[in-house]
Order: structure tokens, then C-alpha cells, then sequence
């Protein structure tokens, strides 16, 4: 496939996120206008990337960026095709519509610049997210798109439930993200690639490797819990706490598809697997289902539009993971139809709230006269939703048929599953649509009025585009259906339904969805309520399952803090060294990595030899000291005996460092015990003596066993001829030692300093802690010391010192 570079799709990636930096200050000096000035930006970056359409059109792919880590295969890269084309465009177009939006529907609100900002830097996100090239740098992105929801989400941090659907948002997202990275991982371990525009070209190499599975359930995991796929569906009409415009940009139009863009990407190289079909297909349907039925439930606009929105997010996995013909082509024409409309319905619920006072649909009627503009809007898309010529939705549910009509029970089963999500989504494309603006006026909190130009501009033009997509859809099929196809499905793909259908079971199933759809519309109420009942009585609610989950993980970290953080020295030092013990002895053992062949030193001097005895005798007389001063001291030997071996085998400088270490050790410890109400000896059980022992005794012996294991093998001496070589060329240094330490390894010098210093601090800290105003008394008391210690002199004031 033919490539081009382009070297500028960095600075309309960057726009997004420089118009971000600026808005609060541009909207506090142009108030609600500023935001045509900040939709300059997403603007400019929706022109360039249209700028790309006939080259994408014609089969080529845009390519750039820089190498980041060479070494590592990392880079910062950009890879447009036609999805990545027409995300970005749904992405940059639909946000310019909803920056002016923003602009009316916040017009008046002290944070209105800090609001358009997130947008704008959700934005910037997003758009990195699906241009990306880079594992890396995709992962970056689709958890930036988490982190700005989060704040879209809370704009509102005052109220509970606004802190709560945000903080549910980002543990469930984010989690999927962390999820998803482990699968981009395994993939890359798997494939040795780590760009997509790479894996692309990989064949089966996924497909027939023995982890594909594992890639697989990792890969989904993070792209149901972004696209609220069944039982990951509860924290997207929660969100629907955030103001109006975040659910019309982020919840329907941009930050949900997120996962089904993965999935879309993936689909070359992880589809047409039975793992694919199985599960996309089920867990989309079941998806498919639960939204729709869950949306007839409501009666607030936008929870009636979230709702939609998860069932229409299932019904795009379902047609992913199916394996016919037509399948990915009724994806592609779904996505940017749903897009659309939903983006504008939303739109028109904000605007009926804005100048309603409500989004009760029991207390709205009678809106068409008095916003007729916003109705226009409303009932164009109210169409597409339900799937009607004129607009493209039609041609989308007609090619959803199209692609998933058999004689087969599995397409049986998906048909009738599609079939009734699409035509109780019917009956909330006209309750939201239609209803609001039919009847008479509605008993409203305000007198409604069209809004302004900023309020209606947006789903105005969403809903023309619509129209203009299926009016003119040979147009729409070559410059976007068709390439997103062929992206899609990894094999040039061209689209040509269109507004004239054609006789068949396609048509049959639209007509039958229509008339069921309009059965229940007319009986919308009496729906609602069994509907109501039967979500009562079954009581499952996986919105409650999340609170629980939370508590418990509360709890369970609350009892493990309690456990390993209890404040006490002594757990933590003992739980260090069961580990260190535990890696050192259990991974040899398991991995069956023990030393085979010990090499013990055959020539030992005399004055070796007595080293290793006055060693021996230090660790015997530390053990058998009667008060810790004396340990103290005679720990020290050890240090010693071990300097002494350092110098006797031509170390001087690493000995020199040995004793000073050792004696500032010995003058410390004794001088901070000295200033603590301990104990004279030890006075621990024998079953602590025995356990401590023993710990001991398995970390020196893991410790031995890896140093008998790194000397019985060969030597490898390159490491020391580079620093031998290099130390006086590089570093100016003769003696090599120092220059290892100053300057190849400056920084672990440097942190070693910094340890050193902040212990001396707490050292110092520790010997000045005062105990009721006065210096702490000395452990270990003189003779004649009273139990409490020496105490206190007197000033000559009377007060203590």
C-alpha cells in the first residue's frame, strides 16, 4: 500500500492543547465569544486532516514522527488511514460544533474557560489517541482521554453525585487502560513490532501464536470497559452528571468510541478467529439489548440518550466481531451515523434544558413552536436515529440487515437481536425527537424560547450533515465509508448502498422494525412502566455491584495497611528481609538456577585465615553480648575483618570506604542508643530469637548461593576493558574506580548521597527528640540513675533545658 509522509500533522495535533492553555484568559476577556475564537483551532485541524481525503481515497496512508528511544523501537509516530481519517475528523469537526455549543450552554458561568479548556484538552487526546502510531504513545493518549474526562465528568465538584460518576468513570476506564497495556505488552512481545502501521503487516502472526488468546481477553478488557460494553455499562449514564456538553462530545461522538476504534484496528489482525466471533458477537448483543431496554425505562432526556448510546455502542462490537461479507461495512456506515445524530440529540437536550428549565419528557410538549429552529434539528436526527430516508442512518440499519440476514441459527439469534435493540432505539429517537416538540406546552420551571445562535448552530449542522451524507452518499462512500471499510477489514472494500433500497430480506427486517417501533412508541407509557417492573423485580443493578466492590477493596486495603504499615520498625525490616530471602532462595530452587559446582579456595594464607576467624569471632560475640552496647561494638568487627580483606586483595580504596562506613556506623548506633528508653538487653522470647535467626541464616545463605552462582562461571571482562579503555578518554581520569563512581554512574552516586544525607537528617532528629520539653534521657543510665533517666538540669530562669 502506497505511503506519504507529512512532518505538520504534529501542529494540528498540538492545536487542541495550545487553544487549552489559552481559553480561560480568552474567555475572560470575550466572555461567551470567545468561543469562536477557540474553535479556530479544532477548525484548523479539521482542514488539514480533510486535506488528506483524496489521498486516502486513492488507497494511500500518511505516515510521520520522530524516534523517541531508538534503542527500544519507541518513537512518537502518526499513522492515517481511513479510520484513523474519519475518527480524526469526527473528532475535530464535531468538537469545533461543540466548543461554540460550550460557549452558549456555559454563557454566564464563572468557570466557563476552565470548562471549554478540559474540552479542548479531552480534544487533543482523543485525536492523538487514533492518529497514533506508537504503542506508547497510544497508551498515553487513551489514558489522557481518561484523566480529562474525569475533570469533564466532576466539572461539578460541589455536587456528590458529579464527584462519584466521575471518580466511577476513571477507575473503570482506567483500569481497562492498564488492562489494555499488559495486551499491547503481550502483542509486542508476541509480533516484535511495536507500531500499529507494522503490526498491520504481520499476516497470522497474532493469530496463530499459543498467547493470542491472552492478547485477546486483555485487548477486550481494555475496549469494553472505554466503550461501556456489557457489565462495564453502568458508568456511562452516570456520567451523564457531567453538563450537557461533555455528554454530547464525549459520551456519544468521540471518548466511548475509543474501544470500538481498538477494536476496529485490530480487527486485520485479531479477527476472523472463533474467539473474535464468539465473543464481540455476544457480548455486543447482550450489550445491544440492555441499552436499549434500559433507556425506555427513563424519563430524563439525556439518561434516554445514554442508554441509547450503550446500546448502539454494543451493536458496533456486534458487527466487529461478525464474519460476514457486509459486516464491517454496516460498522463503518453505523459509527459515523450514530456520531451524527446522537451528537446533535444531545445537543437538543442541553438546548431544551437551557431554556425549559427541564429535561423531564413528562413535563415537555409544545416546544416546536416556540424553538422551531432546535426542533428542526431535533426531528432530523430523531430520523437518522430511528433509521428513516432521507437520512444516513437508513442506509446504515439497511446494511446492518443486509450484513447480518441468514438462514443459519447464529444469524438468526443476531438478526432478532438487532432487530428489537433497533426498534426500541426507534422509540427514543421520536420520544426525544419528536415528543418534546409536539402536543401542547408542557407545565415547564421557564417560559422556553429559542436559544442563541451558539446553541442551535451545532445540532443544526450535524442533523444538515445527516442529510447531505445520504442525499449525496456516492460522495460520502468514496471519501469515507469506503476507505474506513478498507481499513477496517484489512482488504480494499468499496461501499455503494444508497436511499434507493433494494427488495429483500434487508427491507423486510427495516420494515418490520419500523412497525414494531411505532407499536411501542404509541404505547410508550404503558412500555416504560412494565419495563420499570421487570428491572425492579429482577434486582440486578452492576452500578450497585461497583459501590460494593469499592467498599470491599476499601476494606481489604485497609486490613493489609493495618498488616505491613503498623507503624512498627521492627515489621517493616522483617518483612524486607523475608523477601529478600524468599527472591534469593525460592526463584533459584523453582527455576533450578542453584551453583553446581562450588569453587572453594584451595591456598589460603595464614593471615587470611585469621581475618576470617576474628570475623567468626565477632558474629559469636554479638550474639552472645549481654547488653546492646556491647553488640554494638562487636558488630563492628565484622566491618573490619571485611575492610581488611578488601585491602589485602588489592581494593585500598574500597577498604578505606569500608572503615569509615564502619566506624561512623558504630559511633552512630551506639550514640542513638544512648538517646532511646531501651531496654539494657535483649529481651525477646526464644520462638523471635529462633525465627530471627533463622531469617538471618537464609539470607546469608541466598546470598551465598548468588555469589557461588556469578563466580562459577566464566568471566566476562568486556565491562572491565571498556571502563579500562574509555576512563581516561571519556572521563579524564587515571584511576578508574573514581571515575566508575563520579561519572559512568554519577546519578546512582548521587542518590547514594542523597540516602546518606537524609538518614544523618533523621539520625539528627531522632538524637534532638524531646520528651515533654526536655532532651530524652540516655537508655542506658549510669549507675545511680533513677528509672527515668538522668534528669534535667535548671536555668538559671527555672526552666528546664
Amino acid at each position: 500500500m502506497p505511503e506519504m509522509t507529512s512532518d505538520m500533522t504534529w501542529v494540528a495535533m498540538l492545536l487542541p492543547f495550545a487553544a487549552a492553555v489559552l481559553a480561560p484568559w480568552i474567555v475572560s476577556r470575550l466572555g461567551a465569544n470567545g468561543a469562536w475564537v477557540l474553535a479556530l483551532a479544532p477548525a484548523l485541524a479539521f482542514a488539514h486532516f480533510a486535506g488528506f481525503l483524496p489521498e486516502i481515497a486513492n488507497g494511500e496512508r500518511v505516515t510521520g514522527g520522530y524516534a523517541w528511544v531508538p534503542s527500544l523501537n519507541l518513537s512518537f509516530s502518526w499513522f492515517i488511514d481511513g479510520l484513523s481519517l474519519t475518527f480524526a475528523l469526527l473528532i475535530t469537526g464535531i468538537g469545533t460544533l461543540i466548543v461554540l455549543y460550550a460557549g452558549g450552554y456555559m454563557k454566564g458561568h464563572p468557570q466557563q474557560g476552565r470548562f471549554i479548556g478540559f474540552i479542548l484538552l479531552f480534544m487533543g487526546a482523543m485525536l492523538g489517541l487514533v492518529v497514533s502510531d506508537s504503542f506508547l504513545m497510544l497508551f498515553v493518549f487513551w489514558e489522557l482521554t481518561s484523566i480529562t474526562s474525569f475533570l469533564l465528568i466532576g466539572f461539578d465538584h460541589t455536587r456528590e453525585a458529579s464527584r462519584r460518576a466521575a471518580l466511577q468513570a476513571l477507575v473503570v476506564t482506567g483500569g481497562g487502560g492498564l488492562i489494555l497495556l499488559a495486551g499491547m505488552i503481550f502483542i509486542w512481545n508476541i509480533t516484535g513490532v511495536s507500531q500499529l502501521s507494522l503490526l498491520l503487516s504481520t499476516g497470522d502472526a497474532l493469530r496463530e501464536s499459543p498467547f493470542y488468546l491472552a492478547a485477546l481477553l486483555l485487548v477486550l478488557g481494555g475496549a469494553f470497559t472505554k466503550s461501556a460494553q456489557f457489565p462495564f455499562h453502568f458508568w456511562l449514564p452516570n456520567a451523564m452528571e457531567a453538563p450537557t456538553p461533555v455528554s454530547a462530545y464525549l459520551h456519544s461522538a468521540t471518548m466511548v468510541k475509543a474501544g470500538v476504534y481498538l477494536l476496529m484496528r485490530l480487527n486485520p489482525v485479531m479477527g476472523e478467529t472463533p474467539a473474535w466471533e464468539i465473543l464481540l458477537p455476544f457480548f455486543g448483543g447482550i450489550t445491544l439489548i440492555v441499552g436499549s431496554v434500559l433507556a425506555v425505562r427513563q424519563t430524563d432526556l439525556k439518561l434516554m440518550l445514554a442508554y441509547t448510546t450503550v446500546a448502539s455502542l454494543g451493536l458496533l462490537v456486534m458487527l466487529t466481531g461478525f464474519d460476514t461479507e457486509h459486516a464491517v461495512e454496516a460498522a463503518v456506515l453505523y459509527l459515523v451515523a450514530h456520531s451524527l445524530f446522537k451528537g446533535a440529540l444531545f445537543m437538543v437536550a442541553g438546548a431544551i434544558d437551557h431554556e425549559a428549565g427541564t429535561r423531564d419528557i413528562t413535563r415537555l410538549g409544545g416546544l416546536g413552536k416556540l424553538m422551531p429552529i432546535t426542533f428542526t434539528a431535533a426531528i432530523l436526527s430523531g430520523v437518522s436515529m430511528a433509521g428513516l430516508p432521507p437520512l444516513f442512518g437508513f442506509l446504515a440499519k439497511e446494511e446492518i440487515y443486509y450484513a447480518l440476514a441468514g438462514s443459519d441459527p447464529r444469524a438468526i439469534l443476531f438478526t432478532a437481536v438487532a432487530v428489537i435493540g433497533n426498534a426500541l432505539m426507534f422509540v427514543i429517537a421520536f420520544a426525544v425527537g419528536l415528543k418534546p416538540f409536539i402536543g401542547k406546552e408542557g407545565p415547564t420551571p421557564k417560559h422556553a424560547h429559542e436559544g442563541p445562535v451558539l446553541l442551535w448552530i451545532g445540532p443544526l449542522t450535524l442533523a444538515i450533515l445527516s442529510l447531505l451524507g445520504a442525499l449525496f452518499s456516492g460522495l460520502a462512500h468514496r471519501f469515507i465509508s469506503s476507505p474506513m471499510a478498507s481499513a477496517v477489514d484489512g482488504e480494499a472494500q468499496t461501499v455503494t448502498i444508497g436511499l434507493i433500497p433494494s427488495l429483500g430480506a434487508a427491507l423486510a427486517l427495516s420494515v418490520l422494525t419500523v412497525l414494531i417501533g411505532l407499536v411501542l412508541y404509541l404505547g410508550i407509557e404503558r412500555l416504560r412502566a412494565a419495563v420499570d417492573r421487570l428491572v425492579t423485580g429482577l434486582g440486578i443493578s452492576p452500578d450497585r455491584g461497583f459501590d460494593h466492590f469499592i467498599a470491599g477493596l476499601v476494606r481489604f486495603s485497609t486490613s493489609v495497611t493495618r498488616l505491613v504499615q503498623n507503624g512498627r520498625l521492627e515489621t517493616y525490616i522483617t518483612l524486607s528481609f523475608v523477601f529478600i530471602a524468599a527472591v534469593l532462595l525460592v526463584t533459584p530452587i523453582v527455576f533450578n538456577e542453584l551453583p553446581r559446582d562450588l569453587v572453594l579456595p584451595r591456598d589460603v594464607d595464614l593471615h587470611e585465615m585469621a581475618i576470617l576467624v576474628i570475623a567468626v569471632i565477632g558474629v559469636i560475640a554479638v550474639l552472645t553480648a549481654k547488653d546492646r552496647l556491647t553488640a554494638i561494638v562487636c558488630l563492628g568487627i565484622q566491618g573490619f575483618a571485611v575492610a581488611v580483606i578488601f585491602l589485602l586483595y588489592g581494593a585500598p580504596d574500597l577498604s578505606f570506604t569500608q572503615f569509615m562506613v564502619e566506624t561512623l556506623s558504630v559511633i552512630i548506633l551506639a550514640l542513638v542508643m544512648t538517646r532511646l528508653r531501651l531496654s539494657l538487653s535483649d529481651h525477646r522470647p526464644m520462638a523471635a530469637r529462633l525465627f530471627d535467626g533463622s531469617l538471618a541464616i537464609a539470607c546469608g545463605l541466598g546470598f551465598g548461593l548468588m555469589l557461588a552462582a556469578s563466580t562459577s562461571g566464566p568471566f566476562d571482562g568486556s565491562l572491565s576493558a571498556f571502563f579500562a579503555e574509555h576512563s581516561k578518554i571519556i572521563a579524564h581520569g587515571a584511576n578508574v574506580v573514581n571515575v566508575i563512581i563520579v561519572d559512568f554512574r554519577g546519578v546512582d552516586t548521587l542518590g547514594e548521597i542523597a540516602v546518606v544525607m537524609i538518614t544523618g537528617l533523621s539520625i539528627l532528629a531522632l538524637i534532638r527528640i524531646r520528651v515533654g520539653g526536655a532532651p530524652a534521657a540516655p537508655a542506658m543510665a549510669p549507675p545511680g540513675a533513677s528509672a527515668e533517666g538522668i534528669r534535667p538540669s535548671k536555668t538559671k530562669g527555672g526552666k528546664r533545658s
